[in-house]
């Protein structure tokens, strides 16, 4: 089963429409199949029932193949509410998931959380508004 990430990540670098036709036709060779094993024929069928989505890559390569991106969005806060036993009020918590929130957009947009603070405290908007920063960004990805 390797050989299908393998072949994704490939496809992903120059997609073309014969690739796409060979890994649909690999997908169903491998997930189609009957073994002598109840359990394995019923993963193997629920595997290929998402199809579709796992193979999205083939309509849009543009996605990354993994989900490590979402992972790391929420590993920051995990590990401080297992350190802290979380905040004591409703406040707490909306202040500290609002400044994680702050601080990994910055991040992911190259900012500095630091100067990013300083510069919204001291109130000499030299760094533009992150919204105005995401849209920018957006829209040098899909041109």
């Amino acid at each position: 089963m390797a050989v299908i990430p393998r072949f994704e990540k490939i496809y992903r670098l120059s997609p073309d429409g014969t690739q796409k036709i060979e890994l649909e036709k690999r997908f169903d060779d491998l997930f189609i199949q009957k073994t002598e094993f109840v359990t394995l024929d019923l993963s193997l069928k629920k595997i290929y029932n998402n199809k579709e989505e796992l193979l999205l890559v083939l309509k849009r390569p543009d996605i990354p193949l993994h989900n490590n991106l979402s992972e790391n969005d929420i590993r920051e806060y995990v590990k401080k509410r297992k350190i802290s036993g979380s905040t004591r009020s409703n406040i707490g918590r909306k202040c500290r998931d609002t400044f994680t929130n702050l601080k990994k957009t910055c991040r992911k947009l190259g900012i500095s959380f630091l100067k990013y603070l300083d510069d919204r405290v001291r109130k000499k908007n030299n760094i533009l508004p992150l919204a105005e920063l995401i849209k920018i960004r957006s829209a040098e990805s899909t041109a």
